[in-house]
């Protein structure tokens, strides 16, 4: 195990959702699955306890813990995508297995982990700051998953 991990709660399903990241995003692995070795809050002996996986090279480890916590947007991995195709892909693999779509490029996997499936052209253009910035940030406050070409239809747009 890594030095500094993160630990992400599950009711019960932490391998599922383990293996799914692992199929739909790069770089992305399951690792070792540890069972219980007796009863514990939300599960018995025997019963998956923690699932270590990767997500785009992020370390992390899943615990099922029943359910006590619940995800909020207060954590979101952000998907770094390329383009419009790579944008559709992340965002509907989530979508369609069961998640829900948010606003500003945000969505919610099925276990209630959130995403920010976010366009390199939209942080570029927010790094630029100014009026290019402003025309972005304005264009993506009209989006659940970010259109590539409007964004960049609006960084492209002189001031009015």
């Amino acid at each position: 195990m890594k030095k500094n991990t993160i630990c992400l709660w599950y009711n019960h399903d932490a391998e599922e959702a383990a293996r799914f990241y692992a199929r739909t995003f790069p770089d992305s692995t399951v690792g070792a699955v540890f069972k219980a070795p007796s009863d514990f809050p939300g599960g018995k002996a025997g019963d998956v306890l923690t699932v270590e996986f990767t997500v785009c090279g992020v370390p992390c480890i899943g615990l099922n813990g029943g359910d006590a916590f619940k995800h909020s947007e207060a954590f979101s991995f952000q998907i770094a995508t390329d383009d419009q195709a790579e944008t559709d892909r992340y965002w509907n693999a989530i979508v369609d297995n069961g998640g829900e779509t948010s606003e500003c490029g945000w969505c919610k996997d099925k276990w209630g982990l959130s995403w920010q499936i976010t366009p390199r052209v939209l942080t570029e253009a927010m790094a630029k700051g100014g009026d290019v910035a402003k025309r972005a940030f304005e264009a993506m406050m009209t989006m659940q998953k970010i259109d590539v070409a409007k964004i960049e239809a609006a960084v492209r747009a002189k001031a009015a």
